[in-house]
C-alpha cells in the first residue's frame, strides 16, 4: 500500500500520428468534361497508375476506395502510412485517362477521416 506522503508519479505520454493508415480526398480533372468513369474504372486507374510507377510491387499496394462521387469526380482513400508516398506520387504523374489529358488534385490529406468531412476553406456562414 502507498504511504500518504508517497506522491504519484505522472507520466506524459504524447503519439506522434498513431493511427496505422491516412486517408487521402483526390478529385479527378478531366479534358472531356462528359466522361464518368466509374469507381472500378477510377480504382484500375490508381492501379496502372502505381504500376507504371513503382512496378508490380507498387501495383500491390493496399489501398481503399472508400467513397466516389461520380458527378463531382471526388474520392475518398484510404492507404497505410508506409504507402501514402507512393500513392500520392502515383496521383501525380498519373497523366492520361482513356488517351485523353487527366491530372489528380489532392484536396486533402490526414491521419483522420473525420478531418476530411468538412473544410474550412468551403465554409460558408450565414
Amino acid at each position: 500500500m502507498k504511504r500518504a506522503d508517497e506522491s504519484a508519479v505522472y507520466q506524459r505520454a504524447v503519439f506522434k500520428n498513431a493511427s496505422p493508415c491516412h486517408y487521402m480526398k483526390v478529385c479527378l480533372v478531366l479534358e472531356d468534361e462528359l466522361t464518368r468513369p466509374t469507381a472500378v474504372e477510377l480504382k484500375h486507374c490508381l492501379i496502372s497508375g502505381l504500376k507504371s510507377l513503382h512496378g508490380e510491387v507498387g501495383a500491390a499496394l493496399a489501398f481503399d476506395l472508400l467513397k466516389y462521387d461520380e458527378d463531382s469526380l471526388t474520392a475518398f482513400l484510404r492507404v497505410c502510412n508506409g504507402g501514402l508516398w507512393k500513392l500520392w506520387s502515383s496521383l501525380t504523374l498519373l497523366g492520361s485517362y482513356q488517351n485523353q489529358s487527366c491530372a489528380f488534385r489532392v484536396l486533402q490529406v490526414s491521419p483522420f477521416l473525420l478531418v476530411l468531412t468538412g473544410n474550412s476553406r468551403e465554409l460558408q456562414l450565414d
